[in-house]
C-alpha cells in the first residue's frame, strides 16, 4: 500500500470551482474531484498552523491544552508509528514553522524529511538592508509597520524574493518537483507514505507575473499581496487586488496539483495509492470585513476546508460525502490504510466508514484556538462560546515542551510553572506536564509605555493585534449554517442555544478538556446547562465592563470595546485627566444618545500625542470589532 498527502496552506474552499466557485481559475482541482471522494462538511480542529499539525499527527485536538508548539514526548504521532511499523514516511514541506522552536519536533518523526527554504519571512538569505534601519515605505502593511515580529518577517521576505528569479526558483515549484522526483524514484516500490506539503496559498500572496495577469484590476500602487492581520480598512480597488492576489497564487497552486495528478496519471498510481489533498484551515479574504485569520470569530471560512481523497479499495471517485469529518481523522485514516491498529489515545476516527459506507462516524466537529472561542459544529448549528471575562482566566498551558513559535518560553514564565501529576490527563501516558499560565491576559495588558518610551520600549515588542483583541470582544455566537450558510445573521434561540452548549460541555469532556477552561468560558461547575443558565449568561454580557462615564449615555458593544482599548495606552497617572477630556468631548458628537465605537476612535486625538494617533486609531479600530 502506498499513500499520498499534498497539502497546502490557508486553503480557503469558496475559492475553489469544486465548491461553487465561478471566478477562480482551479481546473485540477475540478480535475481532482472526479478522481476523488469529496468532503463538502470537513472542519478543521485546532488552528493555526502547527496546532493543526500536531493534531494532524496525533489524532488528538490540541487547542485545549496548548497553544502553539511542538510534538509532545507522550504524542502517538501517525508517521512515526508509520516508522515503526515498516511504512516509511518521507516529508517534502517549504513550510518555514517546521524549523522554527515551536515546530522544530514535527519533522523527525518522519524516516527521511526535505525542507525547502525562502517562504515568507523565513531566515533564509541576509543582504545589506537586513542590517541597517528599517526603511518603513516598503513595508506593506500596517501590522509591519507596528508589530516588530511582522516587521522582521516582511524585511526578510523582500530580501528572500530577491533570490527567486523564475518559477523555478520558488518555494512551491522546488517542493512539487521534489515530490514528483520521489514518486519517480519510489513508485514500484510498496509501503511508503509521502507527505508533499506546500506553504502556499498562505500569505504573502507571491506568485509569477503570469499567473497575476490571468486577474486584472484597476490597482496601479506598490506592491500589495501581504494583507494585514486585521479588519478591512483598505479602499475597493485595493482590497479587490489583495483578493486577486490570493485568487493567482491558488491558481499557480491548482497548476503544481496538477503535475501531481499527471504523475498518477503517467505512473497509473490511482490503482494502488490513496492521495489525500487537504489543507490546515482557510483563510479570510474580506468576508465578514476581515482579513487573514486569529484576531477575529472563527468564521466558516476558516474552519471548514476542503478534502479530497481518492482510495484506491472503492469505486467513489466523483462522489461527494456530507458527513462530518475533521483533521483529526486523518492520521487514523493513513493508519487504517496501512492495516495499523489505532493507538488508544487517538481520537481520530478512519474516514474509510465514510467512504464506503456513506455512515457518519462523528456527531459533532469541535474547533477554535488556544484561549479563544471554543466552537462546535453539529451538522447544522455553529455555537461560539466565548470567554466571559476581559482576563480570560483561567487559562493554562500543559507541556514538557515550553517553546512558543519562534521563542522559548521565557524565565519569567516558566517560574510560575507547576507540575501536575501524570493522572491529569489519560494521554499523557502517565508524564507528569507543566501547567504554565497563559501569558498576560489581554485585559491585563498596559501599553502606556509606548507613548513615553516609544516604539524602542519593552512593551513596543509584544504589542500586536493579538495581544489587542480577545474573543471577549465579539461575544459568544450562534450561527443556522442550513438558512444562513454565510453567518450574516446571529441566531437568537434560547433552546437551540441550550442544547449546543450541552454538546459542546459533552464535547470537551470526552476530550479530557483542563476543568479551568469550562469556568473560563462560564461553565464552572460542568454540569448540564439549562436555558436559564443562557439567559444569565446572555444578562452578564449585557452590563459587562459599561465604563464609569457617561453613564446617562447608551454604550453599545464596540465602544466598549474600544474604550477599553484606548485606557491601556494612557498612563496611570493620566486615565483620570483622559476619562475628563472624553467625558467632556464625547457629547459634542453624539447626538442619539447612543456611543459607538467610531465614537471613541474620533476622541482618539484628544487624548493621544499626535506622533501615535494613527497606531492606536488602528488597534482601537480592531478592538472596536464586535463581529
Amino acid at each position: 500500500m502506498k499513500a499520498v498527502m499534498m497539502m497546502f496552506d490557508s486553503l480557503n474552499r469558496e475559492m475553489l470551482e469544486p465548491y461553487g466557485c465561478d471566478w477562480t481559475k482551479t481546473p485540477n482541482f475540478k480535475r481532482l474531484a472526479e478522481r476523488s471522494v469529496k468532503f463538502t462538511n470537513c472542519y478543521a480542529g485546532s488552528l493555526p498552523c502547527m496546532p493543526a499539525r500536531r493534531e494532524l499527527q496525533t489524532g488528538r485536538y490540541n487547542f485545549l491544552h496548548r497553544s502553539w508548539g511542538p510534538i509532545e514526548p507522550f504524542d502517538d504521532s501517525m508517521p512515526q508509528i508509520l516508522k515503526d511499523n515498516g511504512v516509511y514516511s518521507h516529508l517534502i514541506s517549504d513550510h518555514i514553522h517546521y524549523w522554527e522552536d515551536g515546530g522544530a519536533t514535527y519533522h523527525y518523526r518522519y524516516n527521511s524529511w526535505e525542507i525547502i527554504r525562502g517562504q515568507e519571512g523565513d531566515k533564509w538569505k541576509c543582504l545589506p538592508e537586513l542590517l541597517g534601519p528599517c526603511d518603513e515605505s516598503k513595508l506593506q502593511n500596517k501590522d509591519g509597520l507596528y508589530f516588530q515580529a511582522t516587521q522582521d518577517l516582511q524585511r526578510h521576505d523582500a530580501v528572500n524574493r530577491k533570490f527567486v528569479r523564475n518559477e523555478e526558483d520558488t518555494s512551491l515549484a522546488q517542493t512539487v518537483k521534489s515530490g514528483l522526483e520521489f514518486l519517480d524514484a519510489n513508485h514500484g516500490c510498496d509501503n511508503w507514505f509521502l507527505q508533499v506539503e506546500c506553504f502556499d496559498p498562505h500569505e504573502p500572496f507571491f506568485s509569477p507575473q503570469c499567473y497575476r495577469e490571468l486577474y486584472p484590476d484597476g490597482y496601479d500602487g506598490p506592491d500589495m499581496d501581504w494583507p494585514p492581520y486585521h479588519h478591512v480598512t483598505e479602499d475597493q480597488t485595493t482590497a479587490e487586488h489583495l483578493k486577486n492576489e490570493y485568487a493567482a497564487l491558488l491558481t499557480m497552486c491548482d497548476s503544481y496539483l496538477g503535475k501531481v495528478l499527471d504523475k498518477f496519471d503517467e505512473l497509473d498510481l490511482w490503482k494502488d495509492t490513496m492521495l489525500i489533498v487537504n489543507t490546515d484551515h482557510g483563510y479570510l479574504l474580506g468576508e465578514h470585513g476581515w482579513w487573514s485569520k486569529i484576531v477575529m470569530p472563527c468564521y466558516d471560512e476558516i474552519a471548514h476546508t476542503p478534502l479530497f481523497i481518492h482510495d484506491p479499495r472503492f469505486d467513489c471517485d466523483g462522489e461527494t460525502r456530507e458527513e462530518i469529518v475533521q483533521t483529526i481523522d486523518l492520521s487514523a485514516t493513513l493508519l487504517e490504510f496501512f492495516g495499523l491498529k489505532r493507538p488508544a489515545d487517538m481520537q481520530g476516527k478512519p474516514i474509510r466508514t465514510v467512504i464506503e459506507e456513506k455512515k457518519a462516524i462523528r456527531d459533532y466537529a469541535l474547533f477554535g484556538i488556544h484561549g479563544a472561542h471554543i466552537s462546535i459544529y453539529d451538522g447544522r448549528y455553529i455555537y461560539m462560546k466565548a470567554p466571559i471575562s476581559e482576563e480570560n482566566r483561567p487559562l493554562y498551558e500543559y507541556t514538557t515542551m515550553p517553546t512558543h513559535m519562534r521563542n522559548l518560553f521565557s524565565v519569567g514564565e516558566l517560574k510560575k510553572a507547576v507540575a501536575v501529576s501524570g493522572d491529569t490527563f489519560s494521554f499523557t501516558k502517565g508524564c507528569p506536564v507543566w501547567k504554565i499560565p497563559k501569558g498576560n491576559g489581554n485585559g491585563e495588558r498596559d501599553f502606556s509605555d509606548l507613548l513615553i518610551n516609544g516604539k524602542d520600549s519593552e512593551e513596543a515588542k509584544h504589542i500586536d493585534n493579538n495581544s489587542m483583541v480577545d474573543s471577549v470582544n465579539f461575544g459568544d455566537k450562534l450561527f443556522d449554517m442550513a438558512s444562513d450558510p454565510h453567518q450574516e445573521n446571529e441566531l437568537c434561540d434560547v433552546a437551540v442555544e441550550c442544547r449546543m452548549a450541552n454538546l459542546l460541555l459533552k464535547a470537551m469532556k470526552e476530550n479530557d478538556c483542563p476543568e479551568e477552561q469550562y469556568a473560563r468560558i462560564g461553565f464552572p461547575n460542568m454540569q448540564e446547562v439549562r436555558e436559564e443558565d443562557i439567559l444569565f449568561i446572555h444578562k452578564r454580557e449585557e452590563n459587562r465592563l459599561k465604563p464609569s462615564v457617561l453613564l446617562n449615555y447608551q454604550w453599545t458593544k464596540g465602544a466598549i470595546n474600544a474604550y477599553r482599548a484606548l485606557l491601556k495606552f494612557i498612563p496611570a497617572d493620566r486615565k483620570k485627566w483622559a476619562d475628563d477630556m472624553l467625558e467632556a468631548k464625547i457629547p459634542c458628537t453624539v447626538s442619539n444618545g447612543e456611543i459607538n465605537a467610531n465614537t471613541v476612535i474620533k476622541q482618539i486625538p484628544e487624548v493621544i500625542p499626535e506622533a501615535y494617533t494613527d497606531m492606536v486609531e488602528y488597534f482601537v479600530g480592531l478592538s472596536g470589532r464586535t463581529s
